[in-house]
């Protein structure tokens, strides 16, 4: 018997698990079935990271929210979360037990100083908080998305190659998304209501959904051309092109639309060398035009009674209406309570991750709709730069802001100085799918979802090394004469 188990013993163990995992099922206690998956991904964490890292981009797009399936208020997607603590815990464990494990240039780059401030402000904010409890949570949230996704992702993303299997699994996972949305928008005839859930419940709503999609379209449009695909490879670009704008068309989401005009925009500023005192002149001209008309502008828009419908024409329109389209003015409502709330906390904020708990009491009157709530639901603050600022203070906003314009500075000048060829679209890719995250954080805010995390932070991490590896040319010295 003994020597038939030792035989045996991996079917022996199959059939007991199986017999043990029937009972606990049937005792309502089915996550016993989640142990072989679990045991795999622990050892992909020490065998093959790097894959598994790959294998995160494709599973973010699917991931599922517990919260979502109302399974105990667990805030925490399946599988990609477990998957990016145990990728960060042991990023800290081999930077606490051995040197060199990141690049000393990434390390000291401008732009990971300002990560990690980030993270210690955050740090900070949580003992003068209003709720610690949830700011610790948020803090750890995004300690592994950057953990994961930034510094284990600057380690994978050393070889180029692992760069496109990386955005091409993210987009493998998206398009399987798409298809099971289009599906599901189908049933009601592509109506725009519809529209709001049907993502569900791979994600919460039609905006983080294409904010997505917006985001990884300067992709799709770089890889019809990109030297070294083959004629094969850039038949599928153009396939899955096209499924990204047909997602993004009826996903309904106006600031993904209005994003990617945005990142357009960016595109021939940066192709056609504009000089930044032109873009200052024109943006102070703007300025003043704004300031001398406006009464006459304000007049304008609350004139504008186009709401969101299933009419595109229409529901573009419905942009600028601020006078009786509900989702605008609920926006202005969360930004005025996001500046309320600062007033009251100007240094270190209401702690992170506590917007939606706290901002009820700082809704006026007269901005409220007939969507707003007092329950902390409906999204957060609907900025990537106010929530910062009701939360951690003005600091903060500054942080964020930072990381923005320093980014967006060191992409524009790596831009002009890269040869042509396939790292110059590769890095534009990314940096323009960072800019339609950028200008729609201006009115929605995704950053503590693994959805938009994944790829803002594996992106950033992009320019860095494309940064490092094309560095600028040192400037001759020159001593005076005496």
């Amino acid at each position: 018997m003994v020597s038939a188990l030792k035989q045996h013993w991996i079917a022996a163990a199959c059939v007991l698990f199986v017999i043990l995992n029937a009972l606990l099922t049937a005792a309502e206690f089915p996550w016993l079935a989640v142990l072989p998956a679990a045991l795999l991904a622990a050892w992909a964490m020490f065998v093959v990271p790097e894959r598994l890292l790959i294998f995160i981009a494709f599973a973010t797009p699917l991931s599922i929210n517990l919260e979502e399936l109302d399974l105990g208020g667990i805030g925490i997607s399946l599988p990609t979360e477990p998957l990016m603590v145990g990728l960060t815990f042991l990023l800290l464990l081999r930077l606490a037990i051995q040197r060199g494990v990141l690049d000393s240039g990434f390390v000291r780059h401008p732009i990971t100083w300002v990560v990690l401030a980030q993270l210690v402000w955050m740090t900070v904010c949580i003992v003068p908080s209003s709720m610690p409890t949830v700011s610790a949570k948020y803090m750890f949230a995004r300690l592994w998305f950057v953990g994961s996704m930034y510094l284990v992702g600057s380690l994978l993303f050393r070889d180029t190659a692992a760069m496109h299997r990386f955005i091409k699994a993210f987009v493998a996972g998206l398009v399987v998304v798409i298809a099971y949305t289009l599906y599901q928008h189908s049933l009601f005839h592509f109506a725009q209501e519809p529209a709001h859930w049907v993502m569900s419940p791979f994600f919460k709503d039609h905006t983080s959904y294409g904010a997505i999609i917006a985001f990884m379209l300067p992709f799709a449009v770089a890889a019809l051309a990109m030297p070294g695909y083959s004629r094969t490879g850039r038949g599928v670009a153009l396939i899955l092109l096209a499924v990204l704008v047909t997602g993004l068309i009826f996903s309904y989401t106006r600031a993904a639309w209005l994003s990617l005009l945005g990142a357009l925009g960016v595109f021939l500023i940066m192709r056609f060398r504009v000089p930044v005192w032109a873009l200052a002149f024109l943006l102070l001209a703007s300025g003043a035009v704004y300031l001398v008309n406006r009464d006459q502008i304000t007049i304008a828009l609350e004139r504008n009674r186009e709401e969101s419908s299933d009419d595109l024409k229409e529901h573009v329109q419905s942009i600028s209406n601020i006078s009786s389209d509900a989702s605008n003015l609920e926006r202005i409502n969360r930004w005025n309570s996001a500046l309320r709330m600062w007033k009251e906390r100007p240094v270190f904020g209401w702690g992170p991750g506590t917007y939606m708990f706290q901002y009820a009491p700082f809704q006026a009157s007269e901005d409220r709709t007939i969507i707003s709530t007092n329950f902390g639901v409906q999204g957060n603050a609907h900025s990537e730069y106010l929530g910062p600022l009701a939360e951690q203070g003005v600091i903060g906003m500054a942080l964020m802001m930072a990381l923005v314009l320093l980014t967006s500075a060191r992409a524009i000048n790596l831009y002009h100085r890269m040869p042509p060829g396939a790292d110059k679209r590769l890095m534009t890719a990314a940096f323009l799918g960072l800019v339609t995250y950028y200008l729609h954080g201006a009115l929605n805010n995704f950053l503590d979802m693994d959805k938009a995390s994944v790829p803002f932070w594996a992106f950033t991490a992009m320019i860095v090394i494309f940064d490092l590896r094309y560095p600028a040319a040192p400037r001759a010295v020159t001593k005076a004469t005496v």
